[in-house]
């Protein structure tokens, strides 16, 4: 089966056969993955081992791994022709969620600051590691819902960016 795998904005094409075999951008990769349980994954490339938090919460897959959080969208063959006849895919929201529970270390921006896509707004500290939860868009950081020293569950919302208005004719 092919899919189409955004990470980022960048986008990568995998496809996987019925032997197990893995295609990334038609490159032959030797990959074993395993679900240790739960949300928790063992993935080993290249004689690495890396543990990965592996989420996948209506569409949307958060996979936290080596302390950094990465959102993913996965597409497959028919759901990506669908998106593209649509015209692309739908901008991010601007808000920032927990993707697992945690304890809020800080929150790095305050209501009212500019926020560039990709800069970090709030650190969790979750499985004795912190995590950097960046915004997804550029804006300004329009409601803060987490303190330092806050516990927090997944999904619950953290920060709220409003994106800048768009340039209008006149």
């Amino acid at each position: 089966m092919k899919y189409v795998t955004i990470i980022n904005e960048r986008r990568f094409e995998i496809e996987v056969d019925n032997d197990g075999r893995v295609l990334i951008d038609g490159e032959e990769r030797d990959v074993d993955f395993l679900n240790l349980g739960g949300s928790l994954y063992s993935l080993i490339t290249e004689n690495k081992s890396f543990e990965a938090v592996i989420d996948d919460d209506e569409g949307r897959i958060d996979v936290m791994m080596r302390g950094r959080l990465f959102e993913a969208q996965v597409l497959d063959e028919r759901a990506m022709l669908l998106m593209q006849r649509r015209g692309g895919m739908v901008d991010s929201s601007g808000e920032v969620y927990a993707p697992m529970p945690g304890l809020i270390v800080d929150v790095t921006v305050e209501e009212g600051d500019a926020v560039a896509k990709g800069q970090t707004v709030v650190i969790l500290e979750s499985m004795k590691m912190q995590n950097e939860l960046k915004s997804p868009i550029d804006g300004t950081a329009r409601a803060i819902h987490a303190v330092a020293g806050q516990a927090v569950d997944k999904n619950d919302l953290l920060v709220e960016i409003k994106a800048p208005a768009s340039d209008t004719p006149a």
